[in-house]
């Protein structure tokens, strides 16, 4: 397979330097205010409870229905922009996510807020490709690892800080009306995104225009595959009973079978997704340690957020207030790692997931034996440790992984990275989550014993991670030894 290392001559496109950067910026506005929603919602969920009289089973679709929309049209969003330029679909994605998060705020009935999340999480995912793709195709060498720092900072800031958020609006707002507010903020926002979105993103994919038809089946097969397997994982709490986890074999068959048809209709056509990606070692080995790492990254603010909140009473502002430090030293080092990527490749990476374990490990040390006492402020200085550490991991990695895939695959070939990262997250939260309730019930209440034993699981799936950086860089190094 052919690999395209670098971008299509942006210039000759009409984007000089500043266009370029205007456009970023509207790209990294519009990921933020998808990936917030990620977050922002759970602080949310006792003034929802209240206001609409949700079932515990209509909360959980409310938080976990929009992660899996999301996840589901990722890669068919990506290869759309791809073969038929990033703009249509980012303004269509951008101002259908911006109607539902004003269908949300407005909701009278738990079924009026699932329904609007659930086409909000399918908006979100057709607009984050489009960025993905777009610093592909704009940017070329050193500037493209600074244009994925700060898609990095942006990834990291948006994960860490929705609670802190959300628990100012609904301080604000009041806790009556105060969660609708959650949704509303995104509207000025979405309608600026729309509006330089139409006049900045590139409207012309690179090369020719691809007008074959979009691989129905292989939409399907995909679409059907990560169904089976993300439902367990994100229903985990609400659908009681061993028989939910017979549905993740189930969608790995039909991954199989994605996987078949990929490779027999790439033979005629340009396929949903190019398997032959796989065959290259940064994207394979990069997309695996993506998909590890967000297993252990977002459990740690799932799990985190209910030892605050939940466990020692802290109010959904200074649980906010305590992931703060990590976001803070993601913003940092996410920037920093852009800029030297290029320089260090994943050895860098490597040293990120290795300061993120310490920072883990360095939080449950602090914790050890505390019964009361300021947790946020013990927490600040190894979270931030943590962060720092994490800011290395995510947007250098993506700069690698995507580094060799062709310009005109780079929306399909990111979707699929972040599909294995939304996977990986709904995962992490499932393995960390049963082992932190699992740890409350047998020790009656201990709310401590629980974080700590389910952070420490979350750090050996961070450890996990940092493995397979090892092993792609002594492939690396071995394979530079032979090279004469």
């Amino acid at each position: 397979m052919s690999t395209d290392r670098s971008s299509a001559p942006a210039e000759s496109a009409g984007y000089d330097g500043r266009r370029r950067w205007q456009a970023l910026g509207v790209g990294l506005v519009a990921a933020f205010m998808t990936l917030l929603d990620v977050s922002i919602v759970n602080v949310a969920v006792p003034s929802i409870d209240r206001a609409v009289h949700a079932t515990p089973s209509d909360l959980q679709w409310v938080l976990s229905g929009y992660a899996l929309t999301f996840g589901l049209v990722l890669v068919p969003a990506g290869r759309f922009g791809d073969a038929r330029g990033r703009r249509t679909a980012f303004v269509v994605g951008v101002a259908l996510f911006t109607l539902t998060s004003a269908l949300a705020g407005l909701a009278r009935s738990p079924e009026w807020l699932i329904a609007a999340r659930l086409v909000q999480g399918a908006a979100a995912g057709l607009v984050t490709p489009q960025v993905t793709g777009m610093i592909q195709e704009l940017f070329r060498g050193a500037e493209r690892g600074r244009a994925f720092g700060l898609l990095g900072a942006t990834i990291g800031i948006s994960t860490a800080v929705g609670p802190l958020l959300g628990g100012l609006l609904i301080q604000l707002g009041g806790e009556q009306h105060g969660w609708r507010w959650v949704f509303f903020v995104n509207i000025p926002v979405g309608v600026v995104a729309v509006l330089l979105g139409w006049r900045l993103m590139p409207a012309r994919p690179t090369g020719q225009p691809d007008r074959h038809r979009l691989d129905p089946i292989g939409v399907l097969l995909l679409g059907v595959g990560v169904t089976l397997v993300l439902l367990p994982l994100v229903q985990r709490q609400q659908w009681h009973g061993p028989e939910k986890w017979l549905l993740i074999p189930a969608g790995l068959l039909f991954l199989l079978g994605f996987g078949a048809w990929e490779r027999r209709y790439a033979r005629h056509r340009q396929p949903l997704f190019d398997l032959r990606l796989f065959g290259l070692r940064s994207y394979t080995l990069g997309a695996l340690i993506g998909l590890v790492y967000f297993a252990g990254f977002t459990a740690i603010f799932f799990i985190f957020t209910l030892y605050l909140q939940i466990g020692l009473g802290y109010s959904a502002l200074i649980a906010g207030l305590a992931i703060t430090p990590f976001a803070l030293g993601s913003a940092v080092a996410s920037a920093l790692g852009g800029r030297v990527v290029t320089r260090y490749g994943r050895p860098l990476v490597a040293a990120g997931l290795l300061a993120v374990a310490v920072g883990l490990i360095a939080t449950d040390l602090v914790l050890h034996g505390i019964q009361h006492g300021p947790v946020p402020l013990r927490t600040a200085v190894p979270l931030l440790i943590a962060g720092l550490g994490s800011g290395l991991v995510i947007a250098p990695n993506q700069t690698l992984t995507l580094s060799e895939v062709p310009v005109r695959q780079a929306g399909s070939g990111a979707g699929m990275l972040q599909t294995g990262q939304r996977i990986g997250s709904a995962a992490g939260i499932a393995a960390v989550g049963a082992l932190f309730f699992s740890t409350l019930a047998r020790t009656r209440g201990d709310w401590s014993s629980a974080f700590r034993h389910s952070l420490l699981l979350a750090t050996g799936i961070i450890v996990l991670a940092l493995a397979t950086a090892v092993v792609d860089i002594v492939a690396g190094h071995r394979r530079s030894g032979a090279t004469p």
